[in-house]
């Protein structure tokens, strides 16, 4: 992202130890050993210096910056470490070639967003014990959501749900056959495939343990040391997984670190402001194909157009509203909307489209 002689932009990373989502980068950046300060957010709404700094009101975690450049979501978080730290450059691929030399990122990014970070999240999150539901998180939660939680009927489903991750790792498991190599989709090296499974599992058997729980409900409820989900997810039951998810949990503790956990953040402000914004030839990621003019037009999606994005799923009631800025098939970049406070930083913020709904304002409530 830096001219010649520029320094590099930093990479800061906003989340907090509990968060599944923000695993799953931390992993990421351990992997392809990019150096990046990480800033301890809380893990409910409000949360000041996100919203100061950018003037980002977004409600879900983690968050990435790159220099003025925002991402939300780890879909679109992935794919900016990936262009902008390449392989050519020293870094290791999040998309390595399998050993018969095919190519399989569309297949592992799909992997990720319709497999991983969905279906197999929402069977994890139903092991989140009952005593997290009770404090100010449930509440928020619950807002987020768009309805109440029953702490009652979701301690009475977690066996439901650990029924629910036995299938999906009886599911798995054949994957983990081959013997070629250990990972995933037999590619030469671990890839966002290996990364989207483990962060799931290390998590989900964290938090159904109650080992989370303290830094998930912001002290409100204390950490616990349960069986958790060892009943369905063992060496026994799930050989050829287990073997895996113990061999890559060594990959992992045998990288260098390459994290700064909580400098002094008005340090790391001042690099942000001097960092150089992207032009606009290099500010969406590389696509197949640019973004389909006819469409943006029918869809009123054009350049300086007020527009709302959401997520498809959760958080529909907070959107974030801003200017389009440019668009891909792939992407929205906007620039926020001033809030009663001018932000710090003049930043741009990108969305994946991918579970995303980007509407400009006058349609936003159709």
């Amino acid at each position: 992202m830096a001219e010649e002689g520029e320094a590099a932009p930093p990479v800061v990373l906003f989340g907090y130890d509990a968060s599944t989502f923000t695993l799953k980068v931390r992993l990421a950046l351990r992997i392809k050993q990019i150096p990046y300060a990480f800033i301890t957010v809380p893990s409910m709404m409000p949360r000041p210096l996100l919203k100061d700094t950018f003037g980002l009101t977004y409600r879900k975690i983690p968050v990435l910056a790159i220099g003025k450049e925002v991402y939300c979501d780890t879909s679109i978080i992935i794919e900016a470490l990936e262009h902008f730290f390449p392989e050519s450059e020293g870094y290791q691929t999040l998309y390595p070639t399998a050993t018969d030399g095919r190519d399989y990122r569309p297949m592992i990014r799909g992997f990720a967003s319709y497999w991983t970070d969905r279906p197999l999240f929402r069977v994890t999150t139903g092991l989140i014990p009952s005593s997290v539901w009770r404090t100010k998180f449930g509440e928020d939660r619950a807002e987020l959501i768009g309805h109440k939680l029953d702490a009652e009927k979701l301690e009475k489903k977690v066996p439901e749900n650990l029924s629910r991750l036995d299938m999906q790792l009886s599911i798995l498991e054949p994957l983990f056959a081959n013997e070629d190599t250990p990972w995933i989709f037999s590619a030469s090296s671990p890839s966002l495939a290996d990364i989207s499974v483990f962060y799931q599992l290390s998590w989900g058997s964290d938090i159904a343990a109650g080992r989370l729980i303290n830094n998930l409900t912001g002290g409100d409820a204390s950490d616990t040391e349960t069986v958790g989900a060892t009943s369905v997810f063992n060496a026994k039951r799930y050989p050829a997984l287990f073997t895996w998810y113990t061999t890559f949990q060594r990959y992992i503790e045998n990288l260098p670190s390459t994290e700064t956990k909580d400098p002094d953040f008005s340090e790391i402000l001042e690099q942000i402001k001097q960092s150089p914004s992207l032009g606009k030839k290099s500010l969406l990621l590389p696509t197949p194909r640019s973004s389909h003019a006819e469409l943006d037009e029918k869809t009123g999606l054009k350049e300086g157009t007020v527009v709302t994005v959401a997520p498809d799923d959760t958080g529909r009631a907070d959107p974030t509203i801003g200017t389009l800025v440019m668009m891909s098939p792939e992407e929205a970049v906007i620039k926020p909307q001033p809030l009663e406070k001018a932000a710090k930083v003049d930043v741009r913020i990108h969305f994946p489209r991918l579970g995303f709904t980007v509407r400009p304002v006058d349609k936003a409530m159709l």
